[in-house]
């Protein structure tokens, strides 16, 4: 590799130059001083010019051009090359536009990308300290895109990004997970690694994958047609989702019409006791650690002269997730916790008298509800207002009721919303690999996951090249520790993500069920799960001759009282740690409804269960629950948690 020519003090004086003839930059978004571009494969270049233009572009000496389009976009490619580097990449106009960028190296790019546990940061990991302080590395880059959800696809960022080297006043700001990964794998690879890291706190699957890839998972045409009918006109759409969320009411066994209740219905539900709290904070012990679904509801008498034409309601920030409505129409749907809820009534939605203002709010962890002590009112077209400050009431929703559906419009929750604002703009950029750290956010629809992740592959590589490979963080554990055999949705999580990596055939999972905390959703050991990624990445990328995700399951058959399981991808022998044999497994009949623990021998590269159950059983189930205990592993890596069918 070329050596490293311009010390950390140039390098801050080498900001991206623009020619006198155009103050516009050349490049997309992704060519920064400091970017690492793709190494074996041509390097894809692409741009904005005036209409017409030749654009002659320049790496290390070697040239190429484009004629930009109509549209002023030209695109080209320049020939692959080997990792080295820094090098100055040059543009040019035929008018005279000209752009330098500096110091770019030429290695293996990732994306990474998920939600909070993609997301958490160095600073907040174990071993904060010294990995920041041990992080000087001139070839080790990070682009971080910021969050922004769009309803169309966008070509270039909503805020500016910078590629960053790392070091100890950069790396505890980045993607704890994706640093170190890229700090283990090069250890091996000895090239420069870049890492864009796209990632988004409780983001749901379904807005990481374009309009084009989700529709072809089945269940997602309404849903997407209306997002289209939300950009073309907020009103209908609310209106139209709110009657969706009436029909998903009645569907799912609710009781009556909250959104729709009458005053002296909402007069006889408890009081808030403080709507500047959360509601766990009020005291109230059925509260006090719930998530999910709870009413809001408060009755505010209008004259006939405030009720006439349109309005605008303000709630400020709701903690996580609201569908709202006035005298029972839907007039707002709103996800995350720090957006103020601003809504328009549409004229004719109110009345002179008594008038209701319902929410649904899903709370998703921690605390939630309204909260915030920004004032809460309606304003008239007149400019006048009335407080809604006080006087709320609340009504509780049965435990056992599952979330409510999601506007397809909602940045984490909806659809198409992220890949759009984050994905999109990163266009055809050269990338080695990507990281996937997701789940938690679809564990309550746990049955979706595998085809929604799969049109995730199909998706991305649409964008990045066929043969883009996919390193998918498999859940952690959390949640109660089980005492005899339950049903998981977690663990059903974690099995759509096995099944969409093993019928993949380029993608590897990184099991982390050892290395998570039952009391936090974010564990913090970022390293272990760094480590096991960059693992993965060297058998599936490198070609290296270790196992890549532990071993697995090949077989699971009855033969003479026994069910026997026999394992692949060995590295070394199975064990079982702290105890004779191995643990955690159980046997289960056809619906999975009726399951047994059994008792279990380890034989070299086979468990064999008994057990009364296993002349019936269907099912081999191992670590089947939200934070298992779990015992097998072979000499690098555990046994992941899977379900397979018994076999003659």
């Amino acid at each position: 590799m070329r050596a490293l020519i311009y010390g950390a003090a140039l390098a801050g004086l080498l900001l991206p130059t623009w020619g006198m003839a155009d103050t516009k930059p050349l490049l997309a978004d992704m060519f920064q001083d400091h970017a690492v571009l793709q190494r074996d494969k041509p390097v894809t270049l692409w741009g904005q010019a005036g209409a017409g233009e030749t654009v002659t572009l320049s790496l290390d000496g070697t040239i190429t051009n484009a004629i930009a389009g109509t549209d002023g976009r030209w695109q080209t490619n320049l020939p692959a090359r080997s990792a080295g580097g820094p090098f100055r990449l040059e543009v040019q106009t035929s008018a005279g536009a000209t752009q330098v960028v500096n110091d770019v190296l030429v290695g293996d790019v990732f994306l990474c990308s998920g939600q909070s546990n993609m997301e958490w940061p160095v600073s907040r990991s174990y071993g904060a300290d010294s990995l920041a302080s041990e992080s000087t590395n001139e070839t080790i880059r990070y682009l971080n895109v910021e969050k922004h959800d769009s309803l169309k696809p966008l070509v270039q960022f909503n805020t500016p990004v910078h590629w960053q080297k790392a070091a100890p006043e950069t790396v505890p700001h980045w993607s704890a997970v994706c640093y170190t990964f890229a700090r283990d794998l090069q250890t091996t690879t000895k090239v420069p690694i870049g890492l864009i890291n796209a990632s988004w706190g409780g983001s749901n699957i379904r807005p990481w994958i374009s309009e084009q890839g989700l529709r072809a998972v089945p269940g997602h045409e309404e849903s997407l047609d209306l997002l289209k009918l939300y950009g073309e006109d907020e009103a209908a759409a609310y209106g139209q989702f709110g009657n969706d969320f009436a029909r998903w009411w009645a569907a799912s066994g609710g009781e009556g019409a909250p959104w729709g209740a009458l005053p002296k219905d909402v007069n006889k539900w408890p009081k808030v006791p403080d709507v500047t709290q959360y509601f766990e904070n009020w005291g109230i012990d059925e509260l006090k650690t719930y998530n999910g679904p709870l009413w809001y509801a408060k009755s505010v008498k209008l004259s006939a002269a405030q009720a006439q034409g349109d309005a605008t309601l303000t709630l400020g920030p709701i903690d996580d997730i609201d569908q709202t409505w006035v005298n029972g129409v839907g007039v707002g749907y709103t996800a995350g916790p720090s957006t103020p809820r601003v809504y328009k009534i549409p004229a004719g939605t109110l009345k002179a008298g008594d008038n209701v203002i319902t929410i649904n709010v899903l709370d998703l962890w921690s605390y939630g509800g309204l909260f915030s002590e920004t004032p809460r009112h309606i304003t008239f077209a007149d400019g006048s207002s009335v407080a809604l400050d006080d006087g709320w009431h609340y009504h509780s929703v049965p435990h056992d009721q599952r979330n409510p559906p999601s506007a397809p419009w909602g940045n984490i929750s909806g659809q198409t919303t992220l890949y759009n604002g984050m994905i999109a703009p990163i266009g055809a950029y050269g990338l080695k690999g990507a990281l996937w750290y997701q789940g938690e956010s679809n564990a309550g629809e746990p049955f979706t996951y595998e085809a929604l992740l799969t049109a995730l592959f199909k998706d991305w590589r649409g964008q990045f090249g066929d043969d883009l490979p996919f390193l998918v963080v498999q859940l952690a554990d959390f949640g109660p520790r089980p005492v005899k055999p339950v049903d998981s949705w977690w663990a059903h999580i974690r099995e759509a993500q096995r099944q969409a990596v093993t019928k993949d055939g380029n993608a590897a999972l990184a099991v982390t069920l050892d290395i998570g905390d039952p009391n936090d959703i974010h564990p913090l050991d970022k390293t272990t799960v760094g480590k096991r990624l960059s693992r993965a990445a060297q058998s599936l990328i490198y070609k290296a001759s270790h196992t890549r995700s532990g071993p697995v399951p090949v077989s699971v058959t009855r033969t003479a009282g026994t069910v026997v399981i026999r394992f692949g991808q060995i590295d070394g022998t199975l064990v079982s740690y702290s105890t004779a044999f191995p643990i955690s497994f159980e046997l289960c009949e056809e619906d999975r409804s009726t399951c047994q623990y059994a008792p279990a021998t380890l034989a070299g590269d086979q468990v064999r269960l008994t057990g009364p159950a296993v002349g019936t059983a269907k099912y081999v189930r191992y670590c089947w629950a939200d934070s298992p205990t779990c015992t097998l592993y072979d000499s690098a890596l555990p046994v992941g948690p899977f379900e397979e069918a018994i076999r003659p």
